[in-house]
């Protein structure tokens, strides 16, 4: 079987096809051979103004709309929605009319969020149960999005948006997932957090996509939403962080699809109230240039210096100092490292780590990290 023919048999990866308005008549049309040409004809089309524009995301070679005028949903981003889906569905205006128009429509249940655990159940178990309700909110085939995720946002303004989808209880896109399971993780005693993201090309459209990676007990696993369940959830189960993201890499070439790029964040802090940002992309691979070993080597590599780095913060956050049996001083939940001491380690061993990456690791940037270190965890014990 020829190549072509093989990519015939596969389903469509993407949901949405870019079905652009007729431009103008009097306005000369450029060339729809790039992504820019494209894009151009979109904000030209009669039906769009260039007020629009921020309302537009691309993913997966294509464009969506997103949802800026919260819940409940204005009209005007409610008509969009419907327009698009007409253009978008395969039998566009009638599935459109059918579920607009009908009278009794199927009561959609509202899945049970897993706030809290039995004690005795594991962190596997509990990681299953939160992706098992995110299935159940199931993946966002409408071409809007109906949360608006903002990557710069503090972490305690992305929980807000977190609580929002549990409220609304709407179907999600694999960005809003992974804020999401940020917030249904908060307070997993010995779990870290790290965002995941992939860049992949397939049939001329670069593919887009973002999991949640998780650590605990020497275990890798990832949590998330895709339209292919292997690339979302992966259990407990990876010994490293390169057995990992080169199991996602092979779940992409069962769909053809040559990833580019993998960039990797640093572990999300578990304070719900934090102001820090989430760091999405701490370290890029270009996957087309390095061999599997390679990428092996400079993953296994990155996850050392990410444990050395959030060591001390992790054994503060989970294993507070307590005094004495025969003590009669309290500790005092002020004296406990707070979010914004551990904001001010992570950021100077993030600065310390950055240099020796990118500059070699000269002997004075390895004095100051050892320094650095030490104070901090002497700054942590008292």
């Amino acid at each position: 079987m020829s190549e072509n023919k093989q990519y015939e048999n596969l389903s469509s990866f993407g949901s949405l096809i870019r079905v652009p308005d007729p431009p103008l008549s009097r306005t000369p049309t450029p060339s729809p051979t790039s992504k820019a040409s494209k894009k151009l004809i979109e904000l030209k089309s009669p039906n769009k103004s260039i007020d629009d524009e921020d309302e537009l995301k691309e993913e997966n070679g294509v464009l969506f709309w997103v949802n800026k005028s919260g819940f409940p949903i204005d009209t005007k981003t409610w008509e969009r929605m419907w327009d698009h889906v007409g253009k978008i569905h395969p039998k566009g205006l009638e599935v459109e009319s059918l579920i607009r128009t009908g009278a009794e429509l199927p009561e959609v249940p509202i899945p049970q969020v897993p706030l809290s655990f039995p004690l005795n159940m594991s962190t596997y178990e509990r990681l299953e149960m939160i992706q098992n309700y995110m299935k159940e909110l199931q993946y966002n085939h409408t071409g809007t999005q109906f949360f608006e995720i903002r990557k710069n946002r503090p972490i305690s303004g992305l929980m807000d948006s977190a609580k929002e989808m549990i409220r609304e209880s709407l179907p999600i896109k694999c960005l809003e997932a992974v804020i999401l399971g940020v917030h249904l993780t908060n307070g997993i005693a010995g779990l870290e957090r790290f965002p995941i993201s992939f860049k992949t090309f397939f049939l001329g459209n670069t593919h887009r996509h973002v999991v949640l990676g998780m650590y605990c007990s020497g275990k890798y696993g990832a949590v998330g939403m895709s339209r292919r369940d292997d690339l979302m959830y992966k259990p407990l189960t990876f010994k490293s962080l390169a057995e990992l993201v080169i199991d996602f890499q092979d779940c992409y070439r069962k769909y053809w699809h040559d990833v580019k790029k993998v960039k990797l964040g640093l572990p999300i802090s578990h304070n719900p109230h934090s102001y820090e940002q989430i760091q999405w992309k701490y370290l890029t691979l270009n996957c087309t240039r390095l061999t599997r070993m390679e990428l092996a080597r400079e993953l296994d590599k990155h996850a050392r210096e990410v444990k050395a780095m959030m060591k001390s913060v992790t054994s503060a956050q989970y294993s507070p100092r307590k005094p004495p049996a025969n003590s009669s001083i309290q500790v005092s939940p002020r004296k406990e490292p707070t979010s914004i001491g551990t904001t001010k380690l992570t950021s100077r061993l993030d600065r310390s780590l950055t240099v020796s990456r990118a500059s070699g690791t000269p002997k004075e940037c390895q004095g100051t990290e050892d320094e650095s270190k030490k104070d901090a965890t002497y700054q942590i014990r008292i």
